[in-house]
Parts: C-alpha cells; structure tokens; sequence
C-alpha cells in the first residue's frame, strides 16, 4: 500500500476502492501514544518559552492540558488549540491577578477564519503574503514545535493491539490515516514502526481537516454505513459525521482494550452492518464521558 513521502489532495480523491469499505484511522494518541510526549514536551514547553510565561508555568501547563489531552477539544489543530488555551487562561482568576495579559491572537483568528488548511504551509504564505507580525511570530512557534517533534519524539510503537487490528482491516477494507498532524511527522512515524504499508494514504493537516480527508477518499465510492472513523477526540467523531460515516473511539487512557475491543468484536460488527445503532452509541457514551467541558480550576471554584 503506502510508501511515499509526501500526499496531496490527488492522492485521496484518485484513492481506488479495492474494498466494499473504508476505514479512516487517527495518528497521535490513537494508533501511537504520542499525545502526552508531544504536548508535555514540546508543544507546551515552547508555548512557555515563546511567550515568556515562566512565572506563570504551572498554570499555562495545566490548561494547554486540560485542552490539548483531558477535554472535548482534546485533537484539535495546534492554532485553534492556542487560542482556546489562551482563552481559558484570560478567565482565570490568578492569570488576571498576576497582571500577565493573555494574547489576544486577533491575526491569527482572522487566519483561522479564512477557511484555508491550517498548517505551517497556509501559515507561511500569510506572512509572506502580509508580513505581519503575530502571525510570523506564530509561524517561528510552530516550526520549532515540528523541530522539537523529530528530535525528541522516536522510538513510540503503536499501542498494543494495533497491528493486529490493521491486519485484520488490511484484509477486508482500504484504509487511510486522516490526522491534523503534519504530513512529514506521520510518514516518518508511519514509515519508523513499518505501518504505512496499511494505508494508502498519509493525510495531515496540510490537506484540510479530518472531515474534508473523509469526504474526498470516500465521496461517491463508499456507502456511508461502510465508511468508519477510528479515533480519540470529539473531533474525529465530528468528522465522521460530517460524512454520515459510523465512529470507533479508542478511549484516553484506555487505549489497549479499546483496540483489542475493536479487532475482537467491533469491526467484525462494521462489516457485518451490526455496529450502527445501539453498540456505537454505547461506545461513544462511554467515551464522551472521558472528556470533559469545565476544567477542573472552575469545578473547584477557582
């Protein structure tokens, strides 16, 4: 199956069903556990250090958590994950009685509004197309972020039961990873631990969103009911339903017996047409109730 470098847009829409059904399959945090070390180490660290935050670290840390791993918007883009971090932050009652001001990041909202990819290509021809400042700022950030990535975060094996599952999908459906990672971080990951070979094709965020990666693979080739979406955020289950596909959640810390469910029973039930209806409802209840919408400084009163 899959051994390029790179992807385009070509290459999900040229995408030729070999099978009856398609199964789209998350990266960080669903195939490999990679969320808390790219957050915690990267991501976070560098938002620390690029804003100059040190003297309100803990508080920084602990909502570029809440956000980036134990809440709904857990998965979502790194631009719009800044902002609902910064967000939070500006509410919170030490932040605004340090006197620190939150950035506002009104360049990049106009940015995120645009509707364009969000990644650091899109990014890179906004400054140079306007030469603004936040947004070079911004763009500085993210490529040090990917920087960071490749060299701290190697050697992470996909979880356990995950082979398993793609051998089992390789057999009986095309499989594509649809992630808002960016491309070259996937294929280097995807290639490292010999998983590519499951998949046709790599998406990241330079080819759109997750929901937009499903609908130019899947659009006029599959039935809906054998379209599946398997991943870790709300997001992913809203981009399943953007394209009336069924939704597999591998659970945040569950991760293991989440797959193993899914090569043991799930997918036998999706292409039997038995997973629709009462059992994914039950799964995603279940999973829905892992991530939270109040952080825990307000359930606390703080």
């Amino acid at each position: 199956m899959s051994v390029k470098d790179d992807y385009t847009a070509d290459d999900l829409v040229n995408l030729a069903p070999q099978h009856k059904s398609l199964v789209c399959i998350d990266s960080d945090g669903c195939t490999f556990d990679t969320m808390d070390v790219k957050q915690k180490t990267c991501f976070h660290t560098l938002i620390v250090s690029h804003w100059g935050l040190e003297s309100i670290e803990k508080y920084v840390r602990e909502a570029a958590e809440f956000v980036n791993l134990y809440s709904r918007w857990r998965g979502q883009n790194r631009f719009l994950g800044l902002i609902t971090m910064f967000d939070f932050l500006r509410e919170r009652k030490e932040i605004i009685e340090s006197g620190i001001e939150m950035p506002q990041l009104p360049a990049l909202r106009r940015f995120i509004a645009s509707g364009v990819p969000l990644g650091n290509p899109t990014l890179e021809k906004a400054v140079s197309e306007t030469g603004d400042p936040e947004l070079t700022f911004l763009l500085n950030w993210s490529k040090e972020v990917n920087r960071w990535v490749a060299e701290k975060v190697t050697n992470v094996p996909p979880f356990k039961w995950v082979r398993e599952s793609l051998d089992k999908v390789k057999a009986n459906s095309d499989a594509i990873c649809t992630s808002q990672t960016p491309v070259e971080a996937l294929v280097r990951e995807w290639h490292e631990h010999d998983i590519a070979q499951y998949v046709s094709v790599i998406a990241g965020q330079e080819l759109g969103t997750k929901g937009e990666h499903i609908s130019l693979a899947s659009k006029g080739k599959y039935e809906p009911e054998d379209i599946l979406m398997i991943g870790d955020a709300l997001g992913d289950k809203r981009a399943a339903r953007e394209n009336n596909a069924l939704f597999y959640p591998v659970n945040p810390a569950h991760e293991e017996e989440s797959w193993e469910r899914f090569c043991k029973e799930a997918y036998d039930r999706f292409l039997n047409h038995e997973y629709a209806g009462e059992y994914e409802e039950a799964r995603i209840t279940e999973f829905e109730a892992l991530l939270p919408e109040i952080p825990p400084w307000k359930q606390n009163g703080i």
